[in-house]
């Protein structure tokens, strides 16, 4: 993940778990789970790989837990 002020972070990830309103994924770069809020969560199945823009924001929860400002299926993972 990358940041730079008043850009957003891209995160490539595996999608885990789908859910009527967020995803759970794990983040390819460091293996990390992580809890996406989106509302394109129903347009990803298991096992998509998905690119992942957002504020850079990530709770410190266990997942962390970010929004999702666009997400889109992957063809590079």
């Amino acid at each position: 993940m990358k940041s730079c002020a008043n850009e957003p972070v891209s995160m490539k990830a595996c999608v885990k778990q789908v859910c009527p309103c967020h995803l759970v994924v794990c983040d390819l770069c460091n293996n990390q789970e992580v809890l996406v809020h989106t509302d394109k969560a129903r347009c990803f199945c298991v096992g998509d790989c998905v690119c992942i823009e957002f504020s850079g924001a990530m709770t410190m929860s266990l997942p962390p837990q970010i929004t999702a400002d666009d997400i889109c299926c992957a063809s590079d993972c």
